[in-house]
């Protein structure tokens, strides 16, 4: 029995190696800086949007990014999984890049999640990591739930870092896209520099609720259908879609955050949207001076994304299976292929 415990411990620790898609960086605006990003939703393929973010950053700029995915038990991508070992990275990094929905992880892997927000660190959050999180009332990480109400960390992550939990959808999801208007007010943001207005997402509007202390630079403005030259919706007034913010942290140190209600995989196949997004997360560590409007932010490998369901995600796929900038992201099964 002892042999086969052991065997198991063996199995799990590989299965934990494996987690970490590292792309080492090198030379570049980003050398020496540390990106960690958490790619684990159900529905708008997470798992495509990160590493190609990652890659972008790692090869045109330099910065050094890992990519922590939600793994099954066999150590294959799981959309959604709460399994997010090599998490413990974020010990060193100097930006976390969350893309989840509804995960419960184990106190071992939510542990370095809260100590890098203790800490303060620059956060930049994409579409459902509003409601990044959904733990039972009686566990002792109730508080970062997206429905928290534990006095003084109510609405949980979503809310007291991001700024909003979440709140429903603005028009129909999978029936809608958006169109992506920028606020003129903030046309001399650092995130808006070589962004043109316009963008065009397939991911649906969120109801965007903006506080006192968000700077909103975008609106989503809610299409009549899913493509891209459809008219807007008359009956759907653009709502608040992306902003920056800051959180102030246990420590007292505040935390700079760039969050967008978009991001699915399709989603930056925009370049302006793209750009936006990659420049958030150059603001976010405070590298505003860097941002230039003809920084290169195009994929590198193949990017093949899905459109984004619940049942849509990639099938028997492992980190190590996109260590290569020229691995497509991500495969495609055989069905796919016909």
């Amino acid at each position: 029995m002892k042999k086969f415990i052991t065997l198991g411990l063996l199995l799990f620790s590989s299965v934990i190696a494996s987690a970490q898609l590292v792309y080492e960086g090198g030379e570049g605006i980003g050398k020496g800086k540390r990106i960690v990003f958490l790619a684990s939703d159900h529905e708008y393929r997470s798992e495509e949007t990160c590493p190609a973010l990652a890659r972008i950053l790692s090869k045109h700029h330099g910065f050094h990014c890992t990519v922590v995915f939600g793994l099954d038990d066999k150590g294959f991508i799981e959309a959604g999984s709460s399994t997010i070992p090599g998490i413990d990275a974020l010990k060193d990094a100097d930006l976390f890049v969350i893309f989840a929905r509804f995960l419960s992880p184990s106190q071992e892997h939510m542990q370095p999640i809260i100590d890098y927000i203790d800490r303060g660190g620059p956060v930049l959050g994409l579409r459902t990591s509003s409601h990044a999180f959904k733990i039972a009332k009686d566990s002792p990480l109730t508080k970062y739930s997206f429905d928290s109400k534990v006095e003084g960390y109510e609405k949980g992550f979503g809310h007291q870092v991001l700024g909003n939990t979440w709140v429903g959808h603005y028009g129909q999801n999978h029936k809608q896209g958006t169109r992506i208007q920028l606020i003129p007010a903030q046309k001399d943001h650092p995130i808006l520099r070589g962004v043109q207005d316009g963008a065009f997402t397939l991911a649906g509007g969120y109801v965007g609720i903006a506080a006192a202390d968000f700077t909103v630079l975008a609106n989503s403005q809610p299409m009549v259908s899913m493509e891209p030259n459809a008219e807007l919706d008359a009956n759907k007034p653009p709502v608040p879609c992306t902003w920056t913010r800051e959180y102030t942290s246990a420590s007292g140190k505040k935390g700079r955050v760039f969050h967008s209600t978009q991001g699915a995989s399709e989603d930056i196949i925009d370049d302006n949207y793209r750009r936006m997004i990659f420049n958030g997360a150059l603001w976010t560590m405070g590298m505003e001076e860097q941002i230039k409007a003809d920084l290169a932010i195009g994929f590198v490998g193949p990017y093949q994304p899905r459109t984004f369901s619940f049942k849509g995600a990639a099938q028997q796929v492992k980190p190590s299976d996109l260590q290569s900038y020229d691995s497509p992201i991500l495969p495609k099964g055989e069905e796919e292929k016909k």
